[in-house]
């Protein structure tokens, strides 16, 4: 079925997360990548130079995605704490929708090839810098804000890795609730030192 280049490219990008999260970049070839999508190599070559072009593109598109869907779901809430539940259901729904998607940039194989572990570095920064903005403790200084909501986005991703092996129990709601109600039970607890 001939389709139009704009969704034959989506389909190719769709096609090619499900094989590089089953894969990994170095053992997926875009012979493997065709031959899921139902493509040719020809076809596919035509959408991206290289199998580096396809990957990169899929991580910025991933990236970029959920940090719009985290900012949209921060934007309309009334204050920090809700914030912060917004925040973690918008992760925790993301990476339950998209887990493949989840394991293409946060996986082993992107972590450990130096030339795409700067995409996920820069997607953590990202949310940790949104998260250190919520961190108002006063007296405390904005490195250790940062180092602080470094530390939390470390700990999402932990937890979802953990909840994705685990039958995904708690629901999202609940696993948001709960570690949101954690984070921000270990905020309201730090003091300014004196």
């Amino acid at each position: 079925m001939r389709l139009p280049a704009a969704e034959r490219r989506t389909q190719l990008i769709e096609t090619a997360v499900a094989v590089f999260a089953a894969n990994g970049y170095h053992a997926t070839s875009m012979n493997d990548v065709a031959e899921a999508a139902g493509v040719t190599k020809p076809v596919l070559y035509q959408h991206f130079s290289s199998k580096r072009d396809l990957f990169v593109e899929i991580l910025t598109e991933i990236g970029d995605s959920l940090r719009t869907e985290i900012a949209k779901a921060t934007a309309d809430a009334t204050g920090p704490r809700p914030q912060i539940e917004n925040g973690f259901r918008a992760y925790f729904a993301f990476v339950g929708q998209r887990t493949d998607a989840f394991s293409v940039l946060f996986g082993s194989g992107a972590r450990r090839d130096p030339e795409f572990a700067g995409f996920a570095r820069q997607v953590e920064d990202s949310i940790a810098e949104a998260i250190a903005a919520l961190i108002v403790v006063e007296g405390e200084p904005v490195a250790h804000r940062e180092v602080l909501a470094h530390g939390i986005v470390g700990m999402t991703e932990a937890a979802s890795r953990y909840w994705l092996a685990h039958d995904r129990t708690p629901d999202v709601d609940q696993l948001a609730e709960e570690l949101a109600q954690l984070v921000w039970a270990g905020m309201r607890g730090l003091r300014t030192p004196g």
